[in-house]
């Protein structure tokens, strides 16, 4: 059985150090071949972490079994939605989850139906949450007079492009995926400077 180790921490390297002493020794005890370690030291609020982002690129190309981490808050610090989505992105792939200090959060865990069902449902609520945020963004925007950019964008569009900042979904994503009409019924992809400053507005409460 190969597993991917992951582990994080914000600043302290030496917690790093600690965190994968303790990882590697429990892989050994359950006779997990150890295919690679994947290490962050940044903080978990941010969805595109380096060492994040290729455990989930390898994990794709399923060249483990399961992943092994240290705790849900070192997993991820992003919110349930992404956590959960991100989790569930394991599964989905065929592969397993175990954390090491929340043992009951694992694929194989006794209440593993009871945690996904509650992080369904805050889930839930961090959608509804981020919609009402759109909505309002979008509400202020328009009564201001807002336009992003020097061509304005669509409403749809601009929501398309917040939802997915609130996503964690990264500039090339949204830019491959969020679309709209020009001149003549062309389309046209947003472009990666107007998400930039889209995201700029939102994290100035403008937007």
């Amino acid at each position: 059985m190969k597993v991917a180790v992951y582990s994080r921490v914000s600043t302290d390297k030496q917690e790093l150090q600690n965190q994968l002493d303790q990882l590697k020794e429990f892989a050994d005890k359950k006779d997990w071949l150890i295919f690679k370690v994947y290490s962050d030291v940044i903080s978990g609020k941010e969805n595109s972490r380096p060492a994040f982002d290729e455990l989930f690129k390898h994990a794709h190309q399923l060249l483990f079994d399961g992943v092994l981490f240290w705790s849900l808050d070192r997993f991820s610090r992003s919110g349930t939605l992404f956590t959960l989505q991100k989790l569930k992105e394991l599964e989905n792939l065929g592969l397993f989850y175990h954390s090491y200090q929340d043992p009951y959060i694992s694929t194989a865990g006794e209440w593993k139906d009871v945690i996904i069902s509650v992080m369904s449902t805050l889930a839930k609520l961090e959608r509804e949450r981020i919609s009402a945020r759109t909505k309002a963004g979008l509400d202020r925007a328009k009564a201001k007079g807002k336009k992003i950019g020097r061509n304005a964008l669509p409403d749809e569009a601009v929501e398309q492009v917040i939802k997915f900042l609130d996503e964690g979904k990264s500039f090339n994503y949204i830019h491959d995926h969020v679309t709209y009409k020009i001149k003549y019924g062309k389309i046209r992809h947003v472009s990666k400077g107007k998400i930039s400053e889209i995201k700029k507005s939102v994290q100035k409460g403008r937007v």
